[in-house]
């Protein structure tokens, strides 16, 4: 097995290239998982019989194990070796491919999508320390331009490849395609990726903070989606409370905790916690959309899955080809206005996109302009506002402070999925009805819209005009991390080790 590197590894050697592909491989397997998912709900629901609190537990279950471990799947990568976590978390998340591909009811499914998660945790933040770790110095930037590159062309590739799969062999094959591309990952990481770890993390892993904060996330994701049904009271209040007590344990764990996963003083820049309330508004604007848009197309709109994956293909490409401009632009003039603009040329989108329903005719005139407005508006948003968390904490804080707003943006995404329904009156079998889908539908694009005016008039009233590296508010903000289609999430920076004190 390869040894870790005194200096790094060129980019331009074959073992430089062999880690570049086991990374990007790795990331893209848990990317496309992202986006194949939510264009196969319709069919799952039918071929299971689901209701839609088993569909939104199908998206959520994923989301809550990976946004409450994903912190502390860093911290476990610096301590016990890069390599080995990631190669863990891929095996993991392969055999839990394994179960949601083989799962015969929706209760086995669901739990299969909690598991993905754990590995995704695993697998997701260690797939850039691998790169940041093993590449020499001087090769860094480039390294993580093309990982972050070659990733998001694996969320362009998630919507077109999903509808294939669910149209021919069937949904299931959506996530049994992770098997083959798992056992090549493992096979080049063992082979070809050196090992590497940070030798001076010391201290205990806030395993108590972890759980605290799943168990929080748990509680209110489970109200939210039963109250959408035909819940008793039990049913809503009691895992609410729960989930609110959880949640006041975990700051008070963090609050005094020597090592906690979170550490809470990253709160005291008023600028970093207002950019995670922004991201909050924003990616769970995102996740709305995308969760109920492919059930729109398919169930009102009478799309195929492959055409409704395609629907949506120009927001990833805008976004692949106007993310790293976007960061360019915010680097000269500050990030105040593309986080203003940006979300309102979104909202603008997502309003237009309130025209599709059964009685559109066609993509070209229907759909095609509202998501390009929502990719314009998206690229000039994702860039600047990873860059601006960033530039809001003292540079040592840097990996927590993207750890931190990776999840968030997790979170949010959690709880709009859980929330939209009862919002908009959707409940038990109306995802069935063209109808009921349609009405339910608009409200939603309302309320996403809604979500980016109110993240695009929080960035105008606190984000500082001007550069904020020149104001003195905070770090630089480095090249590499400008470019990525953060779809799911903003993109994780390297030393997201939050579990572990350095």
């Amino acid at each position: 097995m390869p040894s870790e590197p005194a200096a790094g590894v060129p980019l331009a050697s074959a073992t430089g290239r062999w880690v570049l592909a086991c990374s990007v491989l790795g990331s893209g397997m848990a990317l496309l998982d992202g986006t194949i998912v939510n264009i196969a709900l319709p069919r799952i629901g039918e071929d299971l019989g689901a209701t839609l609190a088993d569909l939104q537990w199908t998206v959520n279950g994923y989301l809550l194990t990976l946004a409450g471990l994903i912190l502390l799947g860093g911290g476990l990568g610096d301590r016990y070796g890069r390599r080995k976590v990631f190669v863990v978390g891929v095996v993991w998340f392969a055999l839990a491919s394994a179960a949601c591909g083989a799962a015969p009811g929706s209760g086995v499914l669901i739990a299969a999508r909690a598991l993905q998660g754990v590995g995704g945790a695993l697998l997701t933040p260690g797939s850039l320390a691998l790169v940041q770790s093993s590449f020499r110095p001087e090769d860094r930037a480039k390294a993580v331009g093309a990982w972050s590159g070659l990733g998001g062309v694996a969320g362009a590739v998630g919507p077109f490849l999903g509808g294939y799969l669910v149209d021919g062999p069937g949904w299931r094959w959506i996530f049994l395609v992770n098997l083959p591309i798992a056992a090549v990952v493992v096979a080049i990481a063992v082979r070809h990726v050196p090992e590497s770890r940070d030798r001076t993390a010391s201290g205990s892993f806030d395993v108590r903070g972890a759980a605290l904060a799943a168990l929080c996330l748990a509680g209110i994701t489970y109200a939210l989606i039963a109250a959408s049904g035909h819940p008793s009271w039990t049913s809503v209040v009691l895992p609410a409370a729960a989930g609110v007590a959880c949640g006041a344990a975990f700051v008070q764990t963090e609050r005094t905790r020597e090592h906690p996963m979170l550490p809470l003083s990253v709160f005291s820049s008023r600028l970093f916690t207002s950019m995670n309330v922004v991201t909050l508004c924003l990616y769970g604007a995102i996740g709305g959309v995308f969760f109920v848009l492919p059930v729109q197309l398919q169930i009102a709109a009478g799309y195929s899955a492959l055409r409704a994956g395609l629907a949506t293909l120009p927001v990833t490409v805008l976004m692949l080809l106007l993310s790293a401009p976007a960061g360019a632009m915010a680097q000269r003039i500050g990030p105040r206005l593309p986080l203003t603009v940006g979300p309102l040329v979104t909202a603008a989108g997502l309003l237009l996109l309130i025209r599709l329903g059964p009685d559109s005719s066609s993509y070209w005139l229907d759909v095609l302009p509202a998501v390009v407005v929502q990719g314009l508006g998206m690229s000039l948003f994702v860039a600047p506002l990873t860059a601006t968390v960033l530039a809001s904490v003292d540079v040592d804080h840097a990996g927590i402070a993207s750890g931190v707003n990776n999840a968030a943006a997790r979170v949010a995404q959690l709880l709009i999925v859980a929330a939209l329904p009862l919002l908009v009156g959707l409940s038990d079998q109306a995802y069935r009805s063209p109808h009921k889908v349609d009405a339910a539908f608009g409200s939603s694009m309302l309320i996403c819209a809604g979500l980016c005016v109110v993240a695009a008039l929080l960035a105008l009233a606190l984000v500082p005009s001007g550069a904020l590296a020149e104001e003195g508010e905070g770090p630089a903000v480095q090249p590499e991390c400008r470019a990525n289609c953060g779809f799911s999430a903003p993109p994780l920076e390297p030393g997201t080790g939050g579990a572990t004190r350095r």
